[in-house]
């Protein structure tokens, strides 16, 4: 399978975030991207490089606001007193304009830039700093060069994996967040639709990809389907993600969200993976988009699931046996001493 690589996923550095008022350490770091990359190299994956695309599609799956923002914040955050007065040298919003704030009444676009971050951003850990444009755009275009090769009438794959980050499965039509920004696994069904096909996105990050289900919940054409840790025993989105939620208007019943409960391990997992796959089949889909969240795994540290790399490759065989034009994104998984096995682990079957 061939890997789309993007040297712009790596000017994204996020360095720290704030969880709950704490400055943390961020886990979302470049070394990800590079130690998927050599990990791919070495079992044989061949690397493409990414071409760059106009912004039409993006902007099909993002309102224009938000995609005017991320490409601006950072410089107009530059450009304040921000580092100088408070020593911030990251945009991080302080104030969020939700319907609870505006109660039904008109509100005005903020005039502060440290006000505006909170129009668009609807947590305090996804930051934005020098470079995170770049890396968020770069991954679209990785994304839609993997399209490209998948879709290419003279083609040589019917599969192909794309190197994002950083990740996008929790940024929605008009909001980020979760350490996404834009979301490749919606810009890759997007770009199938116009190929007139059917599009499963088969989501297996650790969690619920909030944005995605987002930008399809009223679609017919594009099946959303998740197994994650169940949002109801306090894991990220919390909101969203459970198993009642299934589309509404033309979508009805094209979302489809399986919640796991903490410590489940690769025979759990790997029926709610099944559950996906036959969802996709009953959906008669045309093409799959397999959002690869590899943050399910034992050793990571930002889940409470127990999935090992053999249980990895099972689920990625289970995908490949549809034998659809499948683009792989990738989405979580941060503990590096494994990430480059797991993923050797899924893109095997293919």
């Amino acid at each position: 399978m061939p890997v789309v690589w993007s040297d712009e996923v790596l000017r994204h550095d996020p360095r720290d975030e704030v969880w709950v008022g704490v400055r943390t350490d961020g886990t979302e770091v470049p070394a990800r991207a590079t130690v998927l990359r050599e990990a791919l190299a070495a079992a044989g994956h061949p690397e493409v490089g990414a071409v760059a695309h106009p912004d039409d599609v993006l902007l099909e799956v993002h309102e224009a606001g938000l995609v005017d923002w991320l490409r601006t914040a950072w410089d107009a955050w530059e450009a304040g007193p921000y580092a100088a007065a408070v020593g911030s040298d990251r945009v991080v919003p302080y104030v969020f304009p939700t319907p609870f704030m505006t109660s039904g009444m008109p509100w005005r676009y903020p005039a502060a830039t440290h006000a505006r971050a909170g129009v668009w951003c609807y947590d305090t850990m996804t930051v934005v700093g020098p470079g995170t444009w770049e890396a968020a755009r770069g991954a679209v275009d990785a994304t839609l060069t993997a399209v490209d090769l998948v879709l290419s009438p003279t083609g040589p794959t019917r599969s192909a994996y794309a190197l994002t980050r950083p990740p996008g499965h929790h940024a929605a039509p008009a909001g980020f967040g979760g350490s996404c920004y834009l979301n490749n696994a919606a810009v890759a069904a997007q770009a199938f639709t116009h190929a007139g096909m059917r599009v499963a996105v088969l989501d297996v990050d650790a969690h619920h990809g909030n944005g995605t289900q987002a930008v399809f919940w009223e679609r017919a054409d594009v099946l959303y389907a998740s197994v994650h840790v169940d949002p109801g025993a306090g894991w990220f989105p919390h909101v969203l993600g459970y198993g009642d939620e299934r589309g509404t208007g033309a979508g009805a019943g094209a979302t489809v969200n399986v919640p796991l409960p903490p410590g489940t391990d690769d025979e759990g997992w790997l029926m709610a993976v099944r559950l996906l796959v036959e969802a996709a089949l009953r959906f008669d889909a045309d093409a799959v988009v397999l959002s690869l969240g590899l943050d399910a795994a034992a050793h990571d540290p930002e889940s409470p699931l127990e999935v090992t790399a053999d249980g990895y490759a099972r689920a990625g065989a289970l995908v490949a046996a549809l034998d659809l034009p499948t683009v792989v994104v990738q989405e979580g998984g941060y503990h590096l001493e494994t990430l480059g096995g797991l993923a050797v682990a899924a893109l095997k079957a293919f």
